[in-house]
Parts: structure tokens; sequence; C-alpha cells
């Protein structure tokens, strides 16, 4: 059994399905995804996988990541780890020196491994990321569960069949939406700025020559 992030069976399988529903575009602003549930074995290394979508090329100088632990849902946000031009970690008491960055912003990966883990540890973990010129920031929340043992497994054989040639379909659909939202909105950039150039032009000629209006 790997230590990573592990989903009993057949829940492995309706959590991609839910997640691969949930990476659907659905409007101008930056995608940020990550699985809703992950658990843990105890003392074990868990990786909480974050990635993202952007019309754009990640430049270091403008993008920026923020990770935040909430013990309960009604508890305050605690920033442990961040990216400014590099990443810096937050060393909060209860992680010490656990977390570990191991995602790649150029390849819109940003996630991090949590290592030796606690059961203290459970709790909701948030994915903010800005990558501009995309003005809107996105987010994604991990809820993480820390178990004491391995539930028994169960076949889902047929479950991983359905779940793999959907996810595959859905996959496929993803990357189009993409492609067209990626166009459409640098279409619309562009439309802007030539509507701006033309309103700043029809001003210039308004009060270029104050004689001709004279004559």
């Amino acid at each position: 059994m790997s230590p990573d992030a592990w989903l009993p069976q057949p829940a492995l399988c309706l959590s991609a399905l839910s997640l691969l529903f949930s990476l659907v575009p659905t409007g101008l602003g930056m995608e940020v995804m990550a699985p809703p549930i992950i658990n843990a074995m105890n003392g074990s290394s868990v990786k909480l996988s974050c990635t993202f979508n952007s019309c754009y090329k990640v430049e270091n100088k403008q993008f920026s990541l923020n990770w935040t632990y909430q013990e309960c849902m009604n508890c305050s946000e605690e920033l442990f780890l961040q990216f400014r031009m590099k990443i810096m970690n937050k060393q909060l008491e209860r992680f010490g020196n656990r977390v570990e960055f191991t995602g790649n912003p150029t390849k819109n990966d940003v996630s991090f491994t949590l290592n030796n883990v606690q059961l203290e540890d459970e709790g909701t973990y948030n994915c903010y990321v800005l990558n501009p010129p995309d003005r809107q920031r996105g987010h994604a929340s991990i809820s993480l569960k820390v178990l004491t043992e391995e539930p028994p497994k169960r076949d889902s054989t047929v479950a991983v069949i359905v779940g793999a040639s959907v996810g595959g379909f859905l996959a496929v659909v993803i990357l189009v939406l993409m492609v067209v939202k990626c166009v459409r909105r640098k279409k619309q950039q562009r439309l802007n700025t030539d509507d701006q150039k033309t309103e700043e032009e029809g001003k210039t000629d308004g009060e270029g020559n104050p004689e001709e209006g004279t004559k």
C-alpha cells in the first residue's frame, strides 16, 4: 500500500468522477483543481494535490500562491505555505518542518507533501492561486482525513473500468473547453484594447485643430 493519498474502494472511482466533473470550466476565471477528500494513514506521508488551468504563461514575478489550514469549518485560516517570487514556508507549530513543496508552478502544479501525518492534521486545506493577467484568484479545498487502520479492501473492477472510460472522455471535453475559453478571452482582450485606442483617437481628433471650426 502506497503511503500516498489513500481512498477506500469503491469510493475511489466516485471521487475521481466527482473531481473530473468539477474540472469543467464554468466561467472566465482561472480554474483550480484539487480532490475534495484525501485519506491518509497516521504516520505516513501524503501528497495534497492542487493544479490549475490558466490561459497565460506563469511568470514568477506576478504569480502568487497561498496554502492555508482550517481546523474546523468556522475556524480562521492559518497561512503555512506561500509563493512570492519563491516558495516560503510559514512554519506553524502544528506542522513544524513536515511541510514540503513538491509542485512546479511553471507546470501548473502547486501541490505539497505533508510528512509524518498526525491525527491533529485533520482539517481543511485551502489552495489559492493567482496568475496575472488573470484577474480572478482561483481557489480549491481539500478535506484531509487521518486513518488509524485500513478499511477492508473491496472488489470494484467494474467501477474502475467505467470510471476510467468516463474520465478519458471528460478529459478530452475539458481540454477542448479550455482551448475555446482561452481563445475567446484573448479575443475579447484585443477588442477591448482596440475600443480603447479608438476612443482615445476620437478625443484627439476633436481637440486637435480648433481653427477648423471657425472657417
